[in-house]
């Protein structure tokens, strides 16, 4: 199989995120992305395509078109609710294949409330009311008919607050209260419509609508009849996943349905149920199967930093006690920096005032001494400062009195143990 061109649109959401680490250790795709933005994109995609229009452009098609063009693109990955449906709706006209479920599917999922009065009848549906004089008892809840995640969802006390929103937003959709845990349910469906995979996870803490802490549950029969339910009567191709909360009695109400990856299906992948992957391989027409660990796992997300940092060098000079080797064990940042350092080419020079044998403690730690290029050990009463003699150059060491000697004396950048991660580039 010949590698396949990506392209993931647009690139700097969650979702695109997920897909990007989904793929990018894979042999068979070379990633792309497309952003209309300057965002965290452009700290992840070594071939990032920027200055796309947005979805609802006239000319984004145009664009996207000349784009599969140029870099003779593959595939177009949607990231985005809104993107999903741009793109699935004007599938026919786009020069690549479209990773997503129909147009049909895409357009109703995109509507909560389009997607209840599609599914009523259902036990599975929470009571939903068409206006607010419809509604019976308080507290009710409201959320954006067209939105995803929990964003712009509230929980309303009273009539008096309940018109407030709707004055503000006629388009919210007013629907039972449910005060239950709520769950996210990730799905596989494969080209012949059979339900693959159901993973039930919970959303232990939602952050901007975001699921940043899950773990995944045991999915009971309740679960597995809604997913077929679902199933059944939407054309699913692919990854996708619906949204569940618990009522009043402890029965599961649907909140949302989504024919695309979600953020956090992270958590599924690391049990080996890569549903990105999965789907493309189903595209291109593949039969495909799935392993499932099946171990308990929590995922839990956190904002991590990624910088640009505008500085040439050409020789790294590094301590070695305190700094590669911290408190018995290797410093992994420090590790994988100097691995990316030999990967561009950069030489490595190792210094240490260490006591005992050096060339043995390489061993402990299982440091090949040929990832140095020099080897300086330098004794006690000697200053480092001294035996810096390449450049351009940066100097990396946990003293702060070596480091401003090097400075002050010769006027190179010198790092800390935690600047350490404004080296290192996250692009794969």
């Amino acid at each position: 199989m010949c590698r396949k061109k990506i392209l993931i649109f647009p690139a700097g959401t969650e979702i695109a995120f997920e897909i990007f680490n989904a793929l990018k250790y894979s042999k068979f795709v070379e990633l792309f992305g497309g952003t209309s933005a300057n965002d965290h994109s452009e700290f992840v995609y070594k071939n990032l395509i920027r200055n796309f229009p947005y979805v609802d452009s006239p000319d984004f098609i145009e664009y996207l078109n000349n784009v599969i063009e140029k870099y003779d693109i593959d595939a177009v990955y949607p990231a985005h609710d809104s993107a999903s449906v741009v793109l699935s709706e004007n599938a026919g006209k786009i020069k690549a294949k479209v990773i997503i479920s129909e147009a049909k599917t895409t357009t109703l999922c995109r509507s909560k409330k389009d997607t209840y009065k599609y599914f009523a009848g259902e036990s599975f549906i929470p009571e939903f009311y068409e206006s607010a004089n419809d509604v019976p008892q308080f507290p009710v809840f409201v959320k954006p008919s067209v939105g995803q995640g929990s964003n712009g969802a509230e929980k309303i006390d009273t009539m008096e607050e309940l018109k407030i929103h709707l004055n503000n937003d006629p388009s919210l959709v007013i629907c039972e209260y449910l005060p239950g845990m709520e769950y996210t349910v990730d799905c596989f469906t494969d080209r012949h419509g059979t339900l693959r995979v159901v993973k039930l996870r919970n959303r232990e803490r939602i952050r901007c609508g975001i699921s940043v802490r899950s773990k995944l549950l045991d999915t009971d029969k309740d679960v597995l009849s809604i997913a077929n339910k679902i199933n059944n009567k939407l054309r699913f191709r692919g990854a996708w996943f619906f949204q569940l909360k618990k009522d009043i009695n402890g029965e599961y109400k649907l909140m949302e349905i989504s024919p695309r990856i979600p953020g956090t299906m992270g958590l599924s992948r690391n049990c080996g149920i890569n549903f990105p992957m999965l789907t493309l391989f189903d595209f291109w027409g593949y039969d495909v199967s799935v392993i499932d660990n099946n171990y308990p796992l929590i995922l839990d997300r956190a904002y991590y930093n990624a910088y640009k940092i505008d500085i040439k060098y050409e020789h790294v000079y590094v301590d070695y006690d305190d700094t590669l080797i911290i408190n018995g064990a290797v410093n992994k940042k420090i590790i994988a920096f100097l691995y990316q350092a030999v990967e561009k080419g950069k030489k490595i020079h190792i210094l240490s005032k260490h006591k005992g044998n050096f060339f043995d403690d390489l061993k402990k730690y299982k440091i090949c001494k040929n990832l140095f290029d020099e080897i300086i050990i330098i004794p006690v009463d000697k200053d480092k400062k001294d035996f810096i003699r390449e450049k351009p150059s940066i100097f990396i060491d946990d003293s702060f009195a070596e480091r401003k000697a090097v400075s002050e004396s010769l006027h190179i950048p010198v790092f800390d143990l935690d600047m350490v991660e404004s080296l290192i580039e996250w692009q794969i």
